[in-house]
């Protein structure tokens, strides 16, 4: 079984134990919408990829769902500073991943280590995590890594005439995606959790968390004749 679906099992799994919960509040999906975008991607991976051009296709469950959650994260984020970095982790980290490319082509070759894919998602989602800091931004930059990088090499191709073909989210694009996006929100939730530990116990011990923010608490506000409003 490839990764990305045995990923997205064990993601199932957990959402079902009710130990994603917290995760998922951030990103701003309810466990049953969680399932429920899981299981397109799984049941998309058997439909059968969409022709656009001679040589660019695109998948439903390795493409078109997976972006179409990313778009929708990036609408929910909850300022235009999260947003700027998700736009500019998306970018950093689709530039990253084609360079690697370039170097390390993924492919059958039999002296390869590793699957390049692998290590594709791992940089990938490492950069989007590094430049998108917060759990929606990171996962949209995992995400939109590997699309990215393909429609460059789709548009290289159409460019220079080469015959290869793109599909998007087809095969090791998949598993790309599905462990780039996983790997940034993470990471993400990893380091971030034990920020916001620190600071809760700090400048932020008389704010109050709501959906995955520290919010103005309504006794401080009161204090401070202001709204209920989050930063």
């Amino acid at each position: 079984m490839p990764v990305g679906l045995v990923i997205l099992v064990l993601v199932s799994v957990l959402v079902l134990l009710g130990v994603a919960h917290r995760v998922l509040d951030r990103l701003r999906l309810t466990d049953g919408g969680a399932l429920a975008v899981i299981a397109a991607m799984l049941v998309g991976t058997f439909i059968p990829d969409i022709g656009i051009t001679r040589n660019v296709a695109i998948n439903v469950g390795g493409a078109i769902i997976p972006v179409a959650l990313a778009v929708y994260l990036f609408i929910k984020a909850g300022t235009t500073k999260e947003r700027t970095r998700a736009v500019v982790a998306s970018i950093a980290a689709g530039a990253a991943v084609y360079g690697l490319s370039k170097f390390l082509p993924a492919g059958p070759e039999e002296n390869q280590f590793m699957n390049y894919y692998y290590l594709y998602a791992i940089i990938g989602g490492g950069i989007a995590y590094l430049l998108g800091r917060s759990r929606r931004a990171a996962f949209i930059a995992g995400i939109m890594a590997i699309v990215l990088s393909d429609l460059v090499q789709a548009v290289v191709n159409g460019y220079t005439g080469s015959p290869g073909r793109t599909v998007f989210g087809g095969a090791g694009a998949f598993d790309a995606t599905v462990i780039a996006g996983v790997f940034a929100v993470v990471l993400a939730e990893i380091v971030g959790e034990t920020r916001e530990k620190i600071q809760g116990g700090t400048e932020k011990k008389d704010m109050a968390f709501d959906k995955g923010e520290f919010v103005e608490s309504k006794d401080n506000m009161q204090r401070n004749g202001g709204d209920t409003d989050e930063e």
